[in-house]
């Protein structure tokens, strides 16, 4: 069967990681019992905090993270995959904003570490250096699952398609771009990134999302959202914190790199300036 039932948990994570990980366990076994197989929570599920203090203070080596622990569980009790868009981790004087996927024994099938960091200064003032306190990745990954193969991204991920690209043409059904998008960068662009590289790459993409007003004061756009090969919009949220599914059928891969088969048409060329 290439039909299965998917889900985005939108959620409105705050500065205590207990909370954050009940809200996130709730929302995933409210997913399962609805019958999706595959799962997937936003960027910093755990903790939403700019004070990097307050960050090391409340995070945790990989294998004593509480919210991972407690995810293995429902994945395992519910025999669904659980995409854990990420969680911030401890990595030496640093932390890795790393993503999981756990499969339905509750064994971590992949780990992802962001590659592209937020860096910027935005038109209304809003400054971003997420250099100052997370390490970048610099690996690529696709986790093989009994649901399909995931290409793994994280938010600011996705503005650069030669990731996308890359995770198409080694095969990736499934991508993403779990995310914690400001509302600035949300409103203009977030729906529009995600259907262009759901076209580019003939995968369905899947995006969990952070939305609304977080105790940190920041505010993010929400708008989880599911969409086709084609381009199209099965699934999208607003700013409040639920599960949002659809119904995907994994064959729709295949013909969409049939119809339009660019995975296979790229080539190489030399840029000449003149």
């Amino acid at each position: 069967m290439t039909r299965l039932k998917v889900a985005c948990i939108q959620m409105r994570s705050g500065r205590d990681p207990a909370r954050n990980r009940d809200d996130a366990v709730r929302l995933v076994e409210e997913a399962a019992a609805v019958g999706a197989r595959y799962i997937q929570t936003p960027e910093m599920t755990s903790l939403v905090e700019r004070d990097r203090a307050r960050i090391f203070a409340h995070i945790d080596q990989q294998g004593e993270d509480g919210t991972l622990s407690a995810l293995r569980d429902v994945a395992r009790a519910r025999r669904v995959v659980v995409h854990i868009g990420s969680l911030p981790v401890r990595d030496g004087e640093k932390i890795a904003n790393r993503a999981f996927v756990i499969d339905e024994d509750g064994e971590i099938r992949a780990i992802y570490d962001k590659i592209h960091l937020f860096d910027v200064d935005l038109p209304n003032g809003e400054t971003w250096r997420e250099s100052a306190t997370y390490s970048a990745g610099s690996k690529a990954v696709i986790a093989h699952t009994a649901i399909g193969a995931v290409g793994l991204a994280i938010c600011y991920d996705i503005r650069f398609p030669q990731l996308y690209r890359a995770y198409g043409q080694a095969g990736a059904q499934i991508i993403g771009a779990p995310a914690c998008f400001t509302n600035q960068t949300g409103e203009a662009h977030w729906v529009v990134l995600n259907r262009a590289r759901a076209i580019e790459t003939g995968s369905f993409m899947i995006s969990a999302a952070q939305g609304g007003t977080h105790e940190d004061g920041r505010e993010t756009f929400g708008h989880s959202i599911i969409v086709s090969p084609w381009g199209h919009v099965l699934a999208e949220g607003g700013t409040e914190p639920g599960v949002f599914g659809a119904e995907i059928d994994l064959a729709e891969v295949d013909a969409a790199r049939t119809r339009l088969p660019t995975l296979r048409h790229d080539r190489e060329f030399a840029l000449r300036e003149a």
